[in-house]
């Protein structure tokens, strides 16, 4: 899979920073182990621009909808790159368990938590899921956020701020719904608050 990802990386990576050049902003955030990476999601093209951001050194392991990962020969090369599909609309208990084995062997995984784009500029209201931080208390790794903006110009520089890393705290070992969501709560407030630093 590791051949794949830097086979389309690289193929991809030419015209996309031709037409949509990224600017990360803390790249020293990133860690080396495994980490849930998650990002507000308001654009087709917010994988690229954290995929290019986080550069070659770290492959990520992106969660996708499974409409995508069903499109001839695209979902074929996604999947050799190790991009999984979700079902958003049922629970998917084999993309949770897709998504834990690459955590436990120490790998990044990539979740957006409000599962769909979400554009405040066109009123668009965020129901984020406690997905993201079920999976980080399961498997007892830290949450990295990252914010993009909704506002991406072409042939202008992106700033895709990544924040610092951060364990969620439970009260028991495999934490409650209510305990997810309100983890999930506080990791969109973080999330936005790096837009700060985008300005």
């Amino acid at each position: 899979m590791r051949g794949w990802y830097i086979f389309l990386y690289s193929i991809v990576y030419p015209f996309f920073n031709l037409v949509h050049p990224g600017r990360p902003i803390g790249r020293e955030n990133i860690p080396d182990g495994p980490v849930m990476i998650c990002c507000n999601h308001t654009s087709d093209s917010d994988p690229l621009f954290l995929c290019y951001a986080f550069t070659l050194k770290h492959q990520l392991r992106a969660m996708a909808k499974i409409e995508l990962m069903r499109v001839p020969v695209v979902g074929w090369l996604l999947s050799k790159a190790g991009i999984f599909g979700v079902d958003r609309g049922k629970n998917d208990i084999g993309a949770v368990k897709q998504a834990m084995k690459y955590l436990r062997s120490g790998e990044k995984v990539l979740i957006f938590p409000e599962g769909t784009r979400v554009r405040e500029s066109r009123g668009d209201v965020s129901h984020p899921k406690a997905g993201a931080a079920m999976l980080a208390v399961r498997c007892g790794v830290p949450i990295l956020p990252v914010y993009v903006p909704e506002h991406k110009n072409w042939f202008r520089r992106t700033p895709v701020v990544i924040g610092e890393p951060y364990m969620p705290t439970v009260s028991t070992r495999k934490g409650t719904q209510e305990e997810y969501e309100a983890i999930t709560a506080d990791l969109m407030d973080r999330i936005h608050k790096l837009g700060e630093r985008a300005k």
